[in-house]
């Protein structure tokens, strides 16, 4: 799968959201001030590339939607951070937020609860 860039994953992130929509549709959940329509076109046609994004076309206009979960993304992305930054250890990855992130006692005490779970399903 392929990484995607932050404005390409904004608008998945709202085609995720709405399940399909023409261009228009996409343009009204952004914030003010709007992007041009030429330019979501734009990135919409290289997500259909990319297939990430499929359509149906009505005529000239198209109805865009999905070809992939957020959460298919997600993992996917969370994979390769993990691999590609922390040698693909757990351990790494629980290190640098105990190092770097104010976490705080509850925080702690649900990743806990978290990891004896999982040890005991292993």
């Amino acid at each position: 799968m392929v990484t995607l860039t932050r404005a390409e994953e904004r608008i998945m992130k709202i085609l995720w959201e709405i399940g399909e929509g023409f261009i228009k549709d996409i343009i009204e959940r952004f914030p003010d001030p709007k992007p041009p329509y030429n330019s979501v076109s734009t990135i919409v046609r290289v997500l259909v590339q990319k297939d990430i994004v499929g359509f149906t076309a009505y005529g000239n206009t198209h109805k865009y939607h999905p070809l992939i979960t957020r959460d298919e993304y997600s993992k996917n992305q969370l994979s390769r951070l993990l691999t590609d930054y922390y040698n693909n250890s757990l351990r790494e990855v629980v290190n640098f937020f105990s190092e770097n992130k104010n976490l705080d006692e509850k925080e702690l005490d649900e990743v806990m609860k978290m990891l004896k779970q999982l040890k005991s399903k292993k």
